[in-house]
């Protein structure tokens, strides 16, 4: 029986998944440029340096683009794997509030979606793969 993961017939499936899973890092870092003020609020608030926030929006930026496109796309997901899961830690690491246990479990797994990806590729309906050619 042939699997997706082996011969890589389902290339629209991983182009919508490497889309969908970069839409939250892109707008968020574009929202973090509008509200940069209240972000590095925030983040002092939990005891994150502010001076970090561009740092921070270039990688969930640049990183979104990066895998929308497949560019460079498993060392930019285990950036983004690592990102999310120190988010999770620093910011959603308090169990005794449900809604911030969900948060860092959502985080979890967006880590491991990255994971996956840093695994397996972008796939061929990328510019990795056209660079492989």
């Amino acid at each position: 029986m042939t699997t997706p993961s082996s011969n890589r017939s389902y290339p629209a499936v991983e182009l919508a998944g490497r889309i969908l899973l970069a839409a939250m890092f892109l707008l968020a870092g574009l929202n973090k440029i509008t509200g940069y003020a209240g972000t590095v609020g925030y983040m002092e608030s939990v005891g994150v340096p502010g001076a970090l926030l561009p740092g921070v929006i270039a990688l969930e930026v640049l990183g979104a683009l990066a895998v929308i496109v497949g560019f460079q796309t498993r060392l930019v997901a285990l950036a983004l794997a690592g990102f999310t899961l120190a988010a999770a830690l620093l910011f959603h690491a308090n169990f005794a509030d449900q809604i911030q246990m969900i948060l860092f479990l959502k985080n979890v797994s967006i880590a491991g979606a990255f994971l996956l990806l840093a695994a397996n590729g972008a796939g061929s309906l990328s510019l990795d793969a056209r660079r492989s050619r």
